[in-house]
């Protein structure tokens, strides 16, 4: 299962929206085929292992990171396949959540003879998935807010000068960050200060699939010179209410419009865009924003982890901050964290953290 799921990873980048699934089949203590699931439309990880395996896989233990599939999407029922080639025996990881699944898999491989169950090495399986398996179970994507900030935790001059706060390298993993999620949000107010591309450059070349970069503009106030529309990959305006005007303009320079429902400020309601997205397949959605919107995903409880660069130098109180949380005035008001992971990256570090379950 260890080898299955450094397979699955191979397909961090381009198998959205569909889950990274990695498959080995094992037959007299040795494998005899695997394979990965690189994109939508294509093989399932099952599928390519069934052909790498070919004969061989008759009477062989099938281990999969996620449960087979048992209904038709955009390619066959896996578990067809594997009724169909004989193997003996399956070995997923975890049941799939997707409503269309959800044990019926595991059902139908029990209902043809095969030995079939689930829970090996299920909690990696469940960190190579987070949004795909948070979409299927509410309806909503993870959420990761990414921010750079100096060592006393300032993201911008109060200038609003901000480039460049972290290092090239810390830059080229954020590219790496953007090349896995299925959205980099923003909101308008980013674009019109700092004109991002927003693109993912992973090694420095654009990925060949690029996420879809949404920009929250509650008056369709981007401009329709802006960078983004330049740049190679779809563009998703969100706003809280409608201006004919405004929408042909944006329309014209390449943008998608759609209007979302508004919270009680006039502003896009934020748990609304996250389940437009979500219903449009949006697995991981990585935001790069300023410290209000930044601000504004964790006091909703809407952030699922955070990706904090921190780089070694100060850039002294004047400069701004990371987040805007207004009415934090007591100790005991704190939002509280768990740290899951840091690491050096280049001469930055960077911090994962998630809000701690209470």
């Amino acid at each position: 299962m260890a080898r299955a799921l450094r397979l699955a990873r191979r397909g961090l980048w381009t198998t959205d929206p569909n889950p990274r699934v990695g498959c080995v089949l094992v037959r007299g203590g040795r494998a005899v085929g695997e394979g990965w699931h690189e994109r939508a439309g294509g093989p399932h990880a099952e599928v390519a292992a069934l052909a790498a395996a070919g004969d061989a896989a008759r009477g062989a233990t099938c281990y999969v990171t996620l449960e087979p599939c048992a209904h038709h999407g955009r390619t066959p029922p896996c578990a067809d396949a594997l009724v169909a080639a004989g193997v003996a025996r399956v070995v997923a990881a975890m049941e799939d959540p997707n409503p269309q699944v959800a044990g019926e898999g595991l059902a139908r491989l029990r209902a043809a003879g095969i030995e079939a169950e689930a829970g090996l090495m299920a909690a990696e399986a469940e960190a190579l998935n987070p949004g795909f398996l948070k979409r299927m179970r509410a309806g909503l994507p993870w959420v990761r807010v990414k921010l750079a900030a100096s060592l006393d935790g300032r993201t911008a001059m109060a200038s609003g000068e901000s480039r460049w706060i972290t290092s090239a390298q810390a830059r080229a993993d954020v590219h790496r960050l953007r090349a896995r999620s299925s959205v980099v949000l923003t909101g308008s107010g980013t674009v019109r200060a700092d004109d991002p591309a927003l693109t993912a450059r992973p090694g420095g070349a654009p990925a060949a699939r690029q996420p879809l970069r949404v920009v929250l503009d509650s008056a369709l106030a981007t401009p329709p010179g802006a960078r983004l529309f330049r740049e190679p990959g779809p563009v998703l305006i969100l706003a809280a209410r409608e201006d004919a005007g405004r929408r042909r303009a944006l329309e014209a320079a390449g943008a998608e419009v759609a209007v979302v429902e508004a919270a009680t400020d006039g502003r896009v309601a934020l748990e609304a865009a996250l389940r437009y997205l979500a219903r449009r397949e949006a697995n991981e959605v990585l935001v790069e924003a300023g410290p209000t919107l930044a601000g504004a995903f964790v006091a909703a409880g809407l952030a699922d982890e955070l990706v904090v660069y921190l780089a070694p130098h100060l850039m002294g109180d004047a400069a701004r901050g990371m987040f805007a949380l207004p009415g934090l005035e007591r100790m005991e008001q704190r939002l509280a964290l768990e740290i899951v992971e840091t690491r050096a990256v280049g001469p930055d570090l960077r911090i994962v953290a998630r809000p701690r379950k209470r």
